[in-house]
């Protein structure tokens, strides 16, 4: 069945619910509710919305993303309680003394976690906030800078997850260069035009000449007036906890091992196996040093591993609704909906910048950005063909599309892991990068109509 223009309602209701009562759970449910009402109607609703529910559960993505989150829920929780990232923050201000340099560091950490989004997303901002708060920046310019980060540096570098992925459907259309698709991918990397003004942007504006814009600029000055670097309506004993760790007497003798070992080890196992890998190791280190070094006792550690885990609990739920909502507007046809609608749009010199529009859009509103690669993909590259369009320079127009809705999608992995990561709410977050990312994502355009044209 074709739904038409009812398939927009769903991530229609989400936006405009979530930014006018700021509560994004509840706009979550709420456009799962009205998908559920256009795909089984008024008596058929209920079947609809558990159905959807159901599905998400059983995606094997979900499952895998559930066990990384409470797995990064575990190491954060023995990093707090064992006070290995308050010394990790002592040891690291003897280095880190200006608000620009704490930035920097966040950035640099964020292109060495280049491997997957994921993992940078949560791991740069959990080792970077204690600094930033005690400098007096912002927790949602800490956000920005990880999050903005993330999916381009994974897009760019050609050993992450992504680019595995990306350069995988190439290859399934014949885009292939040498017979290689990851040459393919390599020979693209220039046309990510997203990417690349997206890590300039934020560079820019950590640097200055970029000033703060909109919810940027409103944070600061909550901060000048009144010294909060959290965004308003955050939990008032989250607020309370992390100034009272800023009071802590500070240890001389701090050292980051505590703190960077385990990281390490996560990351190491990550590039040899996967996140979840990665994770798992990391978590067995951090258990096993803090036990040997007497931090705690076998039972407190085993408590804070439970109370780690739950404390995802928001996260847990947010990601299930977020599945659901997406494999909704799968059985609703939006992607098709989308593509049918602008396919006549996607003509010539005009296609890579089309292309990239209409893949953004949709990340954006859906939170789908592989799966949109793979839906478009089988789409665009015959259309470049046939147009006489250099088809690298296509994908790279989708990739760049994607990376685009993982740095500003409401309800998109990113922007949730980056969220929790950086302790703050997704639409806090949402607000602050999205005038940033429409710099980028400007410029993007402007770069596909020349390239659409010149080569």
């Amino acid at each position: 069945m074709e739904y038409g223009i009812l398939c927009v309602l769903p991530v229609f209701t989400i936006l405009v619910i979530a930014v006018t009562t700021k509560r994004t759970l509840f706009a979550m449910v709420c456009g799962l509710a009205m998908a559920s009402l256009i795909l089984g109607g008024v008596k058929g609703f209920a079947n609809a919305f558990f159905d959807n529910v159901y599905a998400s559960f059983n995606n094997e993505s979900l499952q895998w993303l559930l066990i990384v989150i409470a797995l990064f829920g575990v190491l954060i929780m023995l990093y707090e309680k064992t006070g290995a990232v308050t010394d990790f923050g002592f040891w690291a201000s003897k280095f880190i003394k200006t608000k620009k340099a704490s930035l920097f560091g966040t950035f640099i950490l964020g292109v060495i976690i280049f491997i997957d989004d994921y993992l940078n997303n949560l791991a740069v901002g959990t080792t970077m906030k204690g600094i930033t708060d005690k400098l007096g920046i912002p927790r949602q310019q800490l956000a920005y800078v990880v999050n903005t980060v993330a999916a381009p540096v994974c897009l760019l570098i050609p050993l992450s997850s992504w680019a595995v992925y990306f350069a995988t459907l190439m290859g399934d259309q014949g885009v292939e260069i040498g017979g290689s698709s990851m040459t393919a991918y390599i020979h693209g990397l220039p046309f990510a035009f997203y990417a690349w003004f997206a890590i300039i942007v934020c560079l820019l504006q950590i640097i200055g000449i970029i000033p703060k814009i909109g919810p940027m600029k409103k944070a600061y000055q909550r901060y000048e007036s009144l010294g909060d670097v959290f965004p308003e309506g955050t939990d008032p004993e989250l607020v309370e906890s992390v100034k009272a760790s800023h009071e802590i007497e500070v240890n001389e003798k701090a050292h980051p091992w505590n703190f960077l070992l385990p990281l390490i080890v996560m990351i190491v196992l990550s590039l040899i196996s996967d996140v979840l890998m990665g994770a798992a190791g990391g978590v067995i280190v951090a258990f096993a040093m803090y036990f040997i070094e007497k931090k705690m006792t076998f039972k407190e550690l085993l408590t804070t591993c439970f109370d780690g885990a739950m404390s995802m609990g928001f996260v847990f739920v947010l990601s299930v609704l977020a599945f659901a909502v997406q494999n909704a507007n799968i059985e609703l046809g939006l992607a098709e909906y989308v593509i049918s609608i602008t396919e006549p749009i996607m003509q010539g010199g005009f296609l890579p910048a089309a292309v990239f529009i209409v893949c953004g859009i949709y990340a954006y509103a859906t939170g789908c950005f592989w799966d949109l690669a793979a839906i478009i993909i089988p789409i665009v590259i015959p259309l470049a063909n046939a147009m006489g369009v250099d088809p690298i320079l296509a994908s790279a127009a989708v990739f760049s599309g994607a990376a685009f809705g993982s740095n500003t999608c409401l309800y998109g992995d990113g922007v949730i892991m980056c969220a929790q990561g950086c302790q703050i709410k997704s639409l806090d977050l949402m607000t602050t990068t999205l005038p940033y990312a429409a710099i980028a994502g400007g410029g993007s355009v402007i770069a596909y109509l020349i390239a659409g044209f010149v080569l």
